[in-house]
């Protein structure tokens, strides 16, 4: 499975399920159980290897402003809604975490934001395929800290002035 193919399954799942992440998350199982366990393998790669290049301070402020605060858990589940928005998207937030204010139509973290099933989707695929527990990926190790500076998230006038198009669409 390429790159190509890995944002297909996620932007057919998520237009299928309306923004709703847990079915999304089941969508992208049913779509993965059609695949041999080695394509599997390999959209658990894509989502693994994006998961971790979005571990940033950057990303992790956006999270906090959009969601009005993210512990560690809340940031890993957030990274997963953001991978399942789309390539687009998430290259964006990537990008420029504060371009979020321009790509997302609208955001209530009551719904958004949290997509932990979606990081398991790949594995519950795997498992129903082979009856296996997913393999190691091989893929590097994720950083023990997020990339990028720190940031004191307690801080709102520094988060305004970091976020300044998701603070005024998102903190009014």
């Amino acid at each position: 499975m390429d790159e190509t193919e890995f944002w297909e399954i996620i932007d057919s799942t998520r237009e299928a399920a309306e923004g709703d992440p847990e079915e999304q998350a089941d969508l992208v199982v049913d779509r993965l159980v059609q695949l041999d366990p080695d394509a599997v393998l390999d959209f658990a790669r894509h989502f693994e290897a994006r998961f971790n290049r979005a571990y940033h301070w950057d990303v992790w402020g956006a999270a906090w402003v959009l969601l009005g605060g993210a512990s560690d858990d809340a940031f890993d589940n957030f990274r997963c809604w953001l991978i399942g928005q789309g390539r687009e998207v998430y290259e964006g937030a990537v990008h420029d975490p504060d371009a979020l204010a321009d790509l997302l139509d609208d955001f209530d973290e009551e719904v958004d934001g949290d997509a932990e099933e979606l990081g398991y989707a790949a594995d519950e695929a795997y498992e129903q395929l082979t009856g296996l527990e997913t393999p190691d990926l091989g893929l590097p190790r994720p950083p023990r800290e997020p990339e990028g500076t720190a940031l004191d998230f307690e801080d709102d006038r520094a988060l305004a002035e970091r976020f300044p198009k998701l603070w005024d669409a998102f903190r009014p």
